[in-house]
């Protein structure tokens, strides 16, 4: 990036510590939990207020109403290129006690679910940056995405890759809500079956794959399947278990369905602090952590082969995902 101009308030004291009032300030403007993820993200990356708005997941107007009040107290500098401003924290020019004060802070949030789920949306950010270098996909940068979409659909990655599974598979989608899952495996195995408890969304889904002839219908429960042991070659179950009260238990009973060598892939929300949730749309957890993944492999004997978190999108407002692959190895 080129080298702009750059504007900073002076230190606040020539000893470059606070004195009681400016410390006093600067605590009640660190009380705000938004502003400390502005303060991590730029410490990370140096941004454009939409860049932050984005890895945020907050209004653009918001983002520059906590920037603005980080660089009057000179935690964060200001760059300008062009017509547009770009931000980050600067620690050269932060008082000694601000250092420290923030260091501690900051060690306070390593690992938390909203520090996590923000590292990969900023990530995510980032890399659009580098999409565009030279030539066509240079020119058009971010806006590859839409313009495929566009040209080819908006599954066309997804379910193409779906190639790669067993044609002879039979694959059950479980809570399989409005029979998304179910209409995307469909062409690529040789039956699906959709269990839903509630009699609504097994209506839904058979309106939506009126048309395919080898999805069948089951209202059940995943704490009870309607399924015989050892009936299915792998079985998906997502934005399920957060609804669930005891998920480990619907990891053993899910493994009863499964052949030796089946799998199952759990999709879900990483751990989070929306607890609005709860009361909102009815969740039982606040999302899951890997390690809640290997006791749920532990309890049902199957084993948990991969754990990721599944790149977010940048407009996307909900919590992070991750994905948990799990397989049966041996006879129960």
């Amino acid at each position: 990036m080129g080298s702009g101009s750059r504007s900073r308030p002076q230190p606040s004291s020539s000893s470059g510590l606070l004195d009681a009032t400016g410390w006093t300030n600067l605590l009640a403007m660190l009380s705000d939990p938004a502003r400390l993820r502005v303060l991590r993200a730029l410490e990370a990356q140096e941004l454009a207020v939409g860049e932050l708005a984005r890895a945020l997941q907050m209004p653009q107007s918001t983002a520059s109403r906590h920037i603005k009040p980080l660089f009057d107290a000179g935690l964060v500098n200001r760059r300008v290129e062009g017509t547009t401003s770009l931000y980050r924290v600067d620690h050269a020019l932060i008082a000694q006690d601000v250092r420290a004060l923030w260091a501690l802070t900051r060690q306070r949030l390593v690992g938390s679910a909203q520090s996590q789920d923000d590292d990969a949306r900023l990530a995510a950010v980032i890399a659009l940056r580098r999409i565009g270098t030279t030539g066509f996909f240079g020119r058009i940068g971010g806006e590859w995405d839409s313009i495929r979409r566009a040209l080819f659909g908006e599954s066309v990655g997804s379910d193409a890759v779906l190639g790669l599974l067993d044609p002879s598979w039979v694959i059950a989608d479980i809570g399989c809500g409005t029979g998304e899952v179910a209409q995307r495996i469909a062409p690529y195995v040789a039956r699906v079956i959709a269990i839903d408890r509630e009699v609504a969304m097994i209506d839904a889904a058979k309106r939506r794959l009126s048309g395919v002839r080898n999805v069948e219908f089951h209202k059940g429960d995943v704490m009870k399947l309607p399924l015989k042991d050892c009936a299915l070659d792998a079985a998906v179950a997502m934005l399920l278990f957060h609804h669930v009260e005891d998920p480990s238990a619907a990891v053993i009973e899910l493994a009863r369905t499964l052949k030796v060598g089946g799998r199952l892939l759990v999709i879900d929300m990483v751990e989070h602090d929306r607890s609005e949730y709860r009361t909102t749309m009815g969740h039982q957890h606040l999302g899951f952590s890997q390690s809640d993944a290997k006791a749920w492999s532990r309890a049902s004997g199957l084993d948990l082969d991969r754990w990721s978190r599944i790149t977010p999108g940048v407009d996307v407002r909900g919590p992070g995902l991750f994905s948990a692959l799990m397989t049966r190895r041996e006879k129960a």
